[in-house]
């Protein structure tokens, strides 16, 4: 675990994501952001294929996709959405 505090930016897109999932999932995912203050690459983190500075944390058929400006020392939440339109979503933004 890193002694480095990063700043979590959420997209205005993944905020109107987040507003619309269950409280469940809703639950989990901000848990799951305020870990990443403290630690941006936890247990369960995956790096995406295709960026050195993508991640992704699954809860159950949903994704958190998240990027780590290091050197800015922020993490960026690009979207949180169903895991078969995740990443289309993650496309379009780019």
């Amino acid at each position: 675990m890193s002694e480095t505090t990063y700043r979590v930016v959420l997209h205005k897109q993944a905020v109107g994501e987040i507003r619309a999932l269950s409280e469940k999932i809703k639950k989990r995912v901000k848990q799951a952001i305020s870990i990443l203050a403290n630690d941006p690459r936890p247990a369960g983190a995956s790096r995406l294929r295709g960026s050195s500075n993508a991640y992704r944390i699954r809860f159950g058929e949903y994704r958190l996709l998240y990027e780590i400006h290091a050197t800015e020392v922020v993490v960026y939440v690009v979207g949180v959405a169903h895991r078969r339109e995740v990443y289309r979503r993650l496309l379009r933004r780019q």
